[in-house]
Formats: C-alpha cells, sequence, structure tokens
C-alpha cells in the first residue's frame, strides 16, 4: 500500500523542478554546502531515496562516484534519463530499510535526504539509519533530512483551513505535533523528537541544520528579489540556518553526523 500511495504522488509531481526552483534552490544549496564541507576528491557517495537523482547527479557531474538507491521505478526512469555519459554513477532499486547488497563500511559520504519523509515508525526509522551508518566508514558522514512540523502547521494547517477539518485535526495534539499515515504522506517531526531518537545511537552530532528556514514563508518575495538582493540572502540564510534558537521553523531539516570513534 505505502508504495502504491508514493508512486502515485511521485508520478505526478516534479522534485527536480523543486530544487531547480528559486525557493527550492535554498535547500539544494544549503544541502550542498554542508556535503562539501565532508567532501575529498577520492570521497565515494551513496545516496538512499534518491528520487530522480538532483543531488547524485550534481556529485557525480563533479567527477565523484556515486551509487543510488530508490524505490520507486517511475523515479528510477527519471534518474536514468538524467544521467550524462560522463558520470561515473549507478542506480538500483532497494529500500533503506535493507541495504544487504552493500558492504560494510565502504562509503565515506551517506545521503539519506528522502526515506524519512515517508517512514512512520521509529522501528523503521532507527532501521534506516542504522543502515546507513553500517555502509558508512568508520570517519564517513551520513546526512538525514526530514520535514518540519511547525512549517507545515503555519503553511498549510492554518493557511488552508486544514486546523479544522476533521481528517487533519485529529493528527494533530494538544500541543500541536502532527502524526501521520501513509494517506498523508509526509512525516513531520520537531527538533526535540530527532534529538530523542539520536541520543540512543553511538553517534556524533556535526550539524544539525535547516536547510531553508524562512525561505518558503517569504516565497511570493523571493521570486520578486533581483540577483543582488537574492545573494544577500542565501548569505543572511547561511548566517542562521545552525541556529538553535530558530532552526524549528525550518521546512527542512538536515541532520549530520558520523559514527563516534572507538577508544
Amino acid at each position: 500500500m505505502v508504495y502504491d500511495i508514493l508512486n502515485k504522488h511521485y508520478s505526478n509531481y516534479n522534485e527536480d523542478a523543486r530544487l531547480r526552483s528559486r525557493h527550492g534552490m535554498v535547500e539544494f544549496l544549503t544541502t550542498v554546502k554542508y556535503i562539501e564541507k565532508y567532501l575529498r576528491p577520492d570521497s565515494r557517495i551513496i545516496e538512499i531515496g534518491a528520487g530522480t537523482g538532483r543531488y547524485s547527479h550534481y556529485f557525480a557531474q563533479n567527477g565523484y562516484r556515486v551509487d543510488a538507491v530508490e524505490l520507486l521505478e517511475h523515479n528510477i526512469e527519471i534518474f536514468k534519463q538524467n544521467t550524462k555519459p560522463n558520470e561515473n554513477i549507478t542506480v538500483t532499486q532497494g529500500n533503506a530499510l535493507y541495504l544487504s547488497e552493500f558492504e560494510d563500511a565502504v562509503y565515506d559520504i551517506v545521503l539519506l535526504l528522502g526515506p524519512m519523509y515517508h517512514l512512520y515508525t521509529d522501528d523503521d526509522r532507527r532501521k534506516a539509519i542504522s543502515e546507513a551508518m553500517r555502509i558508512a566508514k568508520n570517519d564517513g558522514v551520513i546526512f538525514v533530512a526530514y520535514c518540519g512540523n511547525e512549517a507545515t502547521m503555519m503553511q498549510e494547517c492554518f493557511k488552508y483551513k486544514l486546523v479544522t477539518d476533521p481528517h487533519f485535526s485529529k493528527l494533530m495534539d494538544e500541543t500541536f505535533k502532527c502524526s501521520s499515515n501513509p494517506e498523508d504522506l509526509f512525516v513531520l517531526f520537531r527538533k526535540s523528537e530527532i534529538d530523542k531518537m539520536m541520543e540512543s545511537l553511538d553517534v556524533q552530532r556535526l550539524h544539525f541544520v535547516g536547510t531553508d528556514m524562512y525561505t518558503h514563508y517569504v516565497k511570493d518575495q523571493i521570486y520578486e528579489m533581483d540577483d543582488e538582493i537574492y545573494e544577500i540572502y542565501l548569505k543572511y540564510h547561511f548566517a542562521i540556518c545552525e541556529r538553535e534558537d530558530l532552526v524549528g521553523i525550518s521546512n527542512h531539516f538536515l541532520d549530520i553526523f558520523r559514527k563516534k570513534e572507538r577508544t
């Protein structure tokens, strides 16, 4: 059932176009900026839940060896269509929860930028992270993306009056934390929930980033900016995207960590 729901959604949604739009580029550029902090010339990258390959193709086109795993056949077809002849890249169909075809401790960079949007239980989320950790080298860096609860409350539930819709209102607790089922598509998080889950894992957090912060709140203004103001906006965004007092407002979070060194 989950596969069918996701396949229907992504067959009618252009994720590449979102990340290439002016507002989507903020999330894309932020994610790339932090990945590049940890890249070496010989780094080997895997992207789990690669979608149509916006990030995988970017790094392959910049000379890196990239392996991609994607669940949905529709996305894989587009991924292959977008592959250029000079890319050192592979894509296979697979599930973030079961990566047995990949050996332990192989990758310098492990990207888990989509699966947490659609994993509906704590067990599945822990399993996906554990698999990502397993295939990462001991000094490898893992990047996990999440959707933010408060941004959805403000931009969807109040803006479109879903807060009083019988279906959606029953998904909110007294603190307005939203739960989600497969038919609702996206799982929403608060940083405190992510922190709690990560405390039980043997990892060292390097950064916790709001990859778009205020961007979706001022989307119309973003499109009205000239190039000079847009560049200044990006500098402002990069200056605040790790601030603990602000990060909770972001539409998307990026948790960046590595395995703790053994002593």
